[in-house]
């Protein structure tokens, strides 16, 4: 037999296996989110809530700004991927973003290229290290 400790028997309870900064959560488009989830990435809670947001042409801003907001507040992710353009209508949201975790990655759109000159945290990094 196997013995499992207190705390993973709770959290087998509650439904969900997560600790502390170890979820990826997704801000993207449909493709993107899926290629992620089928890679093992997705994670559904006990209430329902997940590490991901597929946006679309009927996403509002407002929602995109919720779910970063949220997300960012999670002790149980680690990394938020972002897609550029959907960072680009947030902007004003990460570039007041501080944290060291979660950490923030911009990925390319599936059809718009990557520009690291809208990369915040890219553009900080360099800013850090004196590289131009």
């Amino acid at each position: 037999t196997v013995s499992s400790s207190p705390k993973t028997m709770a959290q087998q309870q509650q439904g969900t296996s997560a600790q502390d900064g170890s979820l990826i959560a997704l801000i993207g488009d449909e493709d993107t989110v899926t290629g992620f989830l089928l890679a093992g990435v997705g994670h559904k809670d006990f209430r329902q809530n997940t590490n991901y947001l597929i946006v679309d042409s009927k996403t509002t801003t407002k929602e995109i700004e919720s779910t970063f907001l949220s997300f960012s507040q999670r002790t149980d992710v680690a990394i938020i991927i972002i897609a550029q353009n959907v960072a680009n209508e947030i902007r004003h949201l990460i570039e007041r973003y501080d944290k060291a975790i979660p950490a923030i990655l911009e990925i390319p759109a599936k059809d718009q290229p990557y520009d690291p000159s809208q990369d915040t945290m890219l553009t900080r990094v360099k800013t850090l290290l004196g590289i131009q």
